[in-house]
């Protein structure tokens, strides 16, 4: 739970409502907006929206074992046989944000799934705070039902006309984790690229390994994209994973970005780094067209 705490701590930073703007506002804000009640801040300004023009998008339900399973999907509109990539939520599971950047990548021709992976829990947008998000939903989530619900997504994929030899995962902080464990997992997965996903950490029930412990045995080759400034993943960890990764053959490696921190592609945080996340967004591109996800 530790680890846990110090990813939400890093998600949200130290800047929440201290520029004037009270937290009934931000919940208010939030809540219309489509956010986690939460992921307060929303930084309204900084944003991106992202349209549907020219997309099929929307949210569905996947039954899987009989859980019904929201999954947010957006594809170019009236084409079949379209790339594959997952994306994996951060902590506050699949709101706005992460919807929209489902929308991005498909506005770049793929077939982008992202998947409620806490629901089994509890709907994570709807937790009022997020002590009680973690230890009654996250803190909660095992790594092995996120593992068997990413393979049925994959395979609803499949069936709905989406070319899963050409499949690549991302995500974001929990999600970030979660996207090397994946690529260790599912070997199908041609590439993989990491936002500032935890590496290191105690062994629970619920996680019992980290993407420390697989990356020397590592096959897919996964991107890391990293900030300098991170005060909940250390720059001794990202070096430490680096450094097995390097004793492998995945091809995979991380990129650090001096003056990031936590977060720096959520477009909704204090912490967001434009020219960052540009620059990330632009290497993830490249990174899954150059290992077969185009």
């Amino acid at each position: 739970m530790k680890d846990l705490v110090n990813d939400a701590g890093s998600l949200l930073g130290a800047s929440a409502y201290t520029d004037g703007v009270g937290r009934r506002d931000f919940i208010r804000a939030a809540i219309g907006t489509g956010f986690a009640a939460s992921a307060l801040p929303v930084m309204a300004q900084t944003q991106i929206q992202t349209d549907t023009d020219g997309l099929d998008a929307g949210d569905t339900i996947l039954v899987i074992d009989g859980q019904d399973v929201p999954v947010y999907r957006a594809q170019p509109k009236g084409k079949t046989g379209v790339p594959v990539i997952l994306v994996i939520s951060e902590i506050f599971g699949v709101h706005e944000y992460i919807k929209d950047v489902v929308r991005r990548f498909a506005k770049q021709g793929y077939m982008a799934i992202a998947p409620d992976l806490f629901v089994r829990q509890g709907d994570a947008t709807k937790a009022p705070s997020t002590a009680e998000l973690m230890k009654n939903i996250v803190g909660k989530t095992p790594d092995a039902q996120v593992m068997s619900d990413l393979d049925r997504v994959v395979t609803w994929a499949a069936q709905r006309g989406g070319n899963t030899e050409k499949l690549g995962i991302t995500g974001f902080c929990w999600g970030g984790r979660i996207t090397w464990l994946y690529a260790a997992h599912n070997l199908k997965v041609k590439a993989g690229v990491a936002w500032y996903g935890r590496l290191v950490g105690e062994a629970t029930a619920t996680s019992p390994k980290h993407p420390i412990d697989f990356a020397q045995n590592l096959k897919v080759p996964v991107l890391g994209l990293y900030g300098a400034k991170d005060t909940g993943i250390p720059v001794e960890s990202v070096q430490r994973m680096q450094a097995a990764l390097d004793k492998g053959n995945s091809r995979s490696t991380i990129h650090v970005y001096p003056e990031s921190g936590h977060a720096f592609h959520a477009d909704y945080r204090p912490m967001y780094n434009a020219a960052d996340a540009q620059d990330g967004w632009n290497r993830a591109l490249a990174w899954f067209a150059k290992y077969g996800v185009a």
